[in-house]
């Protein structure tokens, strides 16, 4: 499944921004999505994950709280709301999906499929 994500942009600590991963033509009902962001020099981590079918979500505690990841009806866009962003928050966020459900689900390396990111910068 090919993954688009979009939405980021910049905006000021405490603002908020939804980000969007569209799957290309074909639903997303079977996969579990997650969102990973890396900043400048370092790894990329997790942020938040939602299961598929039962929309089960999963999120880093360092986001938890404040963002939230959801997906449509239609299982073919999942969406990741960020409310009180922050200026660690900064990074390119990417969006990532799998088949079916991997206990890792934190682990950058069970995913195979990832959109080409987007860039979020929160100034202070």
């Amino acid at each position: 499944v090919q993954l688009q994500a979009y939405g980021g942009g910049l905006v000021q600590a405490g603002g908020s921004l939804r980000l969007s991963c569209a799957a290309s033509g074909r639903s997303l009902g079977e996969y579990s999505v997650a969102w990973f962001r890396q900043a400048p020099g370092k790894e990329r981590e997790f942020v938040a994950a939602v299961r598929e079918r039962t929309s089960s979500t999963r999120y880093a505690d360092s986001v938890k709280g404040r963002f939230t990841i959801s997906r449509d009806n239609a299982w073919k866009t999942a969406y990741l709301q960020m409310n009180s962003l922050k200026p660690e928050d900064t990074a390119v966020y990417y969006c990532t999906a799998r088949l079916g459900w991997n206990v890792q689900y934190y682990n950058p390396g069970h995913y195979k499929n990832w959109g080409q990111g987007t860039q979020v910068t929160v100034s202070s």
